[in-house]
């Protein structure tokens, strides 16, 4: 019984740990979160200023994840170069240790409570009086997660300290290093915190559960297993996203490798020749160590690394087809190209209509288009806004000296379908909050509103794909114009609807407000979708006429 309260303690220590880490992290990044980007963006200039911003920023935010996360964004928007954003990732990788450092020397040195019960008592009494827009609110609460961070490795240490008593730890202490290096990695993989995997380990080598050497090999494996939330995180993304992700496994994997190798000469530096009287501070001084040792021999390499990276995931399913493959200077071809990406683009933005209600899609034109379709819908707008600025690129370095008048209008209309596409997706984008709120309302008016609006988006955009599958362009004018009055008639109706259950007392004024801007935006949308296949399905001449009709706003 008392073997299970000191795990179940240890349990709740990683907890405690894992949340006030959580805390901390999430308070500095409200605080100052878009400075910490800055300083970040300002330090890529050359690779050795982004090793140095990576290992500060980390070092304030205590967090290489949010780091790297930074930096994969970055990356995908093309702000920073590859090689630069390893850069960036080596410093992290430095900047992580400083937390290790507080753990070893604050942690285990003095009585834990005397501080930070009446640091969680202040701080969560602020937290709950003050408003979470306040400045104050957030200092409070990395105060706070300061503090329950230290109550997690308090109860970690005396965790360790009662399980000593009835588990003979002597009996692991002669295994192989390899198998502390996958006992590492395994419990950073899991808890997806290094941190928290070296205060665990910290915990233990105090009370001497386990030796010095297998703590390090326990701490080399952490080193890799933090590598698991970029992979995951990049699997969506664009290639360079993905290249990075397996960039930052590959040294790490390659740095334990190197170190494990000469674990055993590396341990009698510390204990024979710099002789730690502190084997915490032993452990935190090692990490630091081959990180830093890493930087330096790596650093040389970057520009090869970054070549042989470069190779891997040449693939780019996440943005253009056809215009990649058509040099812009090519004319006709060209514009049969841009064309052709124009409706793929259709297509993806109909996808996306869908997938925000959560309609099931059943047409094989949006299905076929399966490395757009099956993506999570969290990165679908991502994908819309790169193959968005690709087409828009492309068609700005189009040679249109060898277009002629009609080809030029063409192109035109091409480029208009995909800018109202954008404007569609992006009214729809703007509208999630919304969606969410009546789908999963409790108010029957306005979960009825939601189910309405379902039904609404599926008719409407089976008539969006009637009309671009149509083989024959016969009344298609005409059909046009009629869509266009059916989702403004709809327009006013659901307005109409609206104020009529104000009248009868159904809805807020809160509600009334809401709903008033969901029904603008959402059929704001709608018009935006007509307008893309007007451009992109009609004759010029036709396509005018629907310049002059009226907007939605009465």
């Amino acid at each position: 019984m008392l073997l299970f309260l000191a795990i179940s303690k240890l349990f709740a220590g990683i907890g405690f740990f894992m949340l006030g880490m959580n805390f901390v992290e999430d308070a500095l990044r409200k605080l100052a979160g878009r400075s910490f980007k800055i300083f970040l963006r300002k330090q890529t200039n050359n690779k050795l200023k982004a090793i140095v911003g990576g290992a500060i920023v980390t070092g304030v935010l205590q967090s290489s994840s949010i780091v790297n996360l930074m930096v994969l964004a970055f990356v995908g928007a093309g702000v920073i170069t590859m090689q630069n954003a390893l850069a960036v990732i080596l410093g992290a990788n430095i900047g992580t240790t400083l937390d290790s450092w507080v753990v070893a020397s604050v942690g285990f040195g003095f009585n834990i409570e005397v501080f930070s019960f009446p640091l969680v008592g202040i701080a969560g009494i602020a937290m709950a009086l003050l408003s979470k827009n306040e400045k104050a609110y957030h200092w409070s609460k990395f105060l706070f997660g300061f503090g329950v961070l230290f109550i997690g490795l308090d109860f970690m240490k005396v965790s360790f300290a009662g399980m000593v008593q009835h588990f003979d730890f002597s009996t692991i202490q002669h295994y192989p290093a390899i198998v502390f290096v996958v006992v590492g990695f395994a419990i950073t993989s899991i808890i997806q915190s290094s941190s928290a995997a070296v205060a665990i380990t910290l915990s233990a080598l105090h009370v001497n559960a386990i030796t010095l050497y297998s703590a390090t090999a326990i701490v080399l494996g952490s080193e890799v297993g933090t590598t698991i939330k970029l992979l995951l995180a990049s699997i969506h993304g664009v290639p360079a996203k993905k290249r990075v992700a397996l960039g930052n496994m590959i040294y790490n994997s390659l740095l334990i490798v190197a170190v494990l190798l000469a674990l055993q000469p590396i341990n009698y530096l510390l204990t024979e020749i710099i002789q730690f009287k502190d084997q915490l501070l032993a452990l935190v001084f090692f990490q630091s160590f081959i990180n830093i040792l890493g930087v330096i021999i790596f650093f040389p390499f970057l520009n090869l690394f970054e070549k042989f990276l470069h190779n891997r995931f040449t693939e780019d399913q996440s943005g253009a087809r056809y215009i990649k493959l058509v040099p812009a200077g090519e004319g006709d071809l060209a514009l049969e190209a841009l064309d052709k990406e124009a409706k793929r683009f259709i297509w993806y933005t109909l996808d996306f209509h869908l997938h925000a209600f959560d309609i099931k899609i059943s047409h094989p034109n949006i299905l076929a288009e399966k490395h757009f379709h099956e993506k999570p819908f969290s990165t679908k707008y991502d994908v819309l806004k790169l193959l968005h600025g690709e087409i828009h690129s492309y068609y700005i370095t189009i040679n249109k000296e060898l277009l002629n008048v009609k080809e030029l209008e063409r192109a035109e209309q091409i480029i208009s379908t995909v800018r109202n596409c954008m404007f569609s997706a992006k009214s729809v984008k703007d509208s999630l909050g919304d969606i969410d709120q009546l789908k999963n309302s409790s108010s029957t008016v306005k979960f009825e509103v939601y189910q309405n609006t379902q039904h609404e988006v599926e008719e409407l955009n089976n008539m969006f794909v009637d009309c671009l599958v149509r083989t024959s362009h016969e009344a298609l004018f005409e059909d046009i114009v009629k869509l266009y009055n059916r989702v403004q008639q709809g327009y006013n109706e659901g307005l109409n609807k609206l104020y009529l259950k104000k009248a009868n007392h159904e809805l807020t004024e809160v509600d009334i407000s809401t709903l008033i801007n969901f029904n603008r935006e959402l059929f704001t949308s709608y018009k935006a979708m007509i307008w893309a296949l007007k451009d992109f399905l009609l004759e010029t001449d036709q396509a005018k006429y629907f310049e002059e009709l009226p907007g939605f706003i009465r």
